[in-house]
């Protein structure tokens, strides 16, 4: 597996997919996930289609750098946070959003691209979002999927799907697979399938677990903001695309994102939950093609 230094102190472990001579497409992931839920088949299949594609680990997750030195206890984060008290918050984390946007413009200059479609996938898709506003003149395009704005008005999960979220898993390996059976609560209705959350569960935990680092991207997250003013500026082409079954970020987080960028396209998915279904990928791998073409 590839890893790159791509700041001082940051590395980051990466993979392509296809030529890279094709248009580059740079996949972000979510919160507290490793890159490898960009399933490799659908990697593959969007590389089949013409797109250089490239999936990493954001930092605090699977094999690139950790930030233990700086531990973040969930569950006292989320009380400073209800308090109000949002300078004791920010003390507690180490880095912000646009530091793991940072990350991933840093990896396409390691790589020697200048300029990519970025696709981010929830957080990752607040921090696509984030990499168009800071540095538009490296976004070819921006996908933001099942994302949201920053503003607390939008994108709310369901109180099952966050209790869901924020349940520490089991350290051995056969409790923390089990547990991904709590993630049907955001999954697609139609499709939610318990043995491929734990396929990927147990991929996750044979590959490289770090439940430490779920503090601190949760910070990077929740203290970002909104970025409703920046995002009306953005003039940076964009795909919104959200499934109507989301329960983690409602759907009103991807309607809020192309209401506020200029000219977005938005693509509603039926039967797609917090999640990617095999059997949505045409839909989706056809609607990225499109947008990237």
């Amino acid at each position: 597996m590839p890893i790159a230094e791509v700041s001082p102190g940051v590395s980051l472990a990466y993979e392509g997919f296809g030529d890279p001579g094709d248009p580059p497409v740079l996949l972000v992931m979510g919160f507290g996930a490793q890159m490898i839920a960009w399933h490799e088949d659908f990697c593959q299949a969007l590389a089949d289609r013409g797109r250089y594609v490239i999936r990493y680990d954001n930092r605090d997750s699977g094999l690139s750098t950790r930030f233990d030195e700086h531990p973040v206890d969930v569950a006292r984060f989320i009380a400073t946070v209800r308090s109000g008290d949002t300078a004791a918050a920010l003390a507690m984390v180490p880095y912000g959003l646009q530091d793991m946007a940072d990350d991933g413009l840093g990896l396409l200059t390691v790589l020697g691209i200048e300029r990519a479609h970025v696709v981010g996938a929830s957080m990752g898709g607040m921090i696509a979002q984030t990499m168009a506003i800071s540095r538009p003149e490296r976004v070819l395009t921006l996908t933001s999927m099942m994302s949201s704005t920053g503003e607390s008005a939008y994108g709310r999960s369901t109180p099952e799907a966050q209790a869901a979220l924020f349940s520490p898993k089991p350290s051995d390996r056969e409790g923390y697979v089990a547990a991904a059976d709590r993630e049907l609560v955001w999954a697609s209705k139609r499709y939610g399938d318990p043995a491929v959350l734990r396929e990927l569960a147990a991929a996750s935990y044979d590959r490289a677990p770090h439940p430490a680092g779920i503090g601190r991207q949760l910070g990077a997250m929740v203290l970002g903001g909104s970025r409703a003013d920046a995002l009306r500026q953005l003039r940076v082409p964009t795909l919104v695309i959200h499934g109507l079954d989301d329960t983690l970020i409602d759907v009103s987080g991807g309607r809020r994102t192309a209401e506020l960028i200029p000219g977005a396209e938005l693509l509603l998915v039926p039967d797609m939950g917090h999640d990617r279904p095999r059997p949505l990928w045409p839909e989706i791998i056809d609607a990225l093609v499109a947008h990237t073409g």
